[in-house]
């Protein structure tokens, strides 16, 4: 199947979950990555059960915080 990932399209094998795409794209400090798969926020419980679809877009978001 055809993922968008972060604006870049990829192949994967199908049935994919978002914990095994994040493994495989190596995020890094993934227990801090938001994740959006078509526009809609995943939960981090739920990235081991969420299973991607063909021409899905997913990004992955890092919020920061800090200042004053």
């Amino acid at each position: 199947m055809i993922l968008t990932i972060a604006g870049n399209k990829k192949e994967y094998a199908d049935g994919l979950t978002v914990a095994e795409l994040i493994e495989i794209e190596q995020i890094e400090t993934p227990q801090y990555a938001t994740v959006s798969v078509d526009d809609e926020f995943i939960s981090g419980d739920a990235f081991g059960e969420t299973q991607l679809h063909d021409g899905a877009s997913v990004e992955f978001l890092y919020f920061m915080g800090g200042g004053q």
